[in-house]
């Protein structure tokens, strides 16, 4: 059985406001307690800055502001998911890591349009996941890193470079 099998359906569940969401574990590079992070003048309020692990240097988002909900003091239960998306790195602040658990594809069931509630999350949701007798909303990094955070990477990254030159 390879690792790609084992981790087919699991998933790594936090917790941000009331719900619990989960982001496949493939996705999922580690979990780091939260850290200083640099500040980036002039972008979006969620893109909270860098933090450097082990030498590289990496955005930080806040999932919590991202998906406009009120944004929380850190506290030593914060923490950043360190995601690779595409090959990019980026940090997601969390409010607290849950659980690893493995959700089957037949327990997985679109995510519902019903309403126009405009959760703004919701547009980053691709599923909800059936765990026991709760749900976890199921995440599309893709979707979370979209253009704005991709364009703020280019321009990081190229800023880096022109420092190391």
């Amino acid at each position: 059985m390879s690792v790609q099998d084992t981790q087919q359906d699991k998933y790594v569940t936090f917790k941000s406001g009331n719900e619990y969401f989960g982001l496949k574990i493939q996705y999922v590079n580690e979990i780091i307690v939260f850290q200083e992070i640099t500040e980036i003048p002039e972008s979006e309020d969620y893109i909270k800055g860098l933090i450097n692990l082990r030498g590289k240097i990496i955005p930080v988002i806040d999932v919590r502001i991202r998906f406009k909900q009120e944004p929380i003091e850190y506290n030593d239960r914060t923490c950043i998911i360190v995601i690779n998306v595409k090959d990019t790195v980026v940090g997601l602040i969390v409010e607290k890591v849950a659980e690893v658990v493995e959700i089957k594809e037949e327990n997985i069931l679109p995510s519902p349009t019903i309403g126009h509630d405009d959760k703004s999350q919701n547009k980053y949701v691709y599923g909800i996941g059936k765990v026991g007798d709760s749900v976890k909303l199921l995440l599309d990094p893709d979707k979370l890193l979209r253009d704005d955070v991709l364009t703020m990477l280019e321009q990081v990254s190229e800023e880096t470079m022109e420092e190391g030159e």
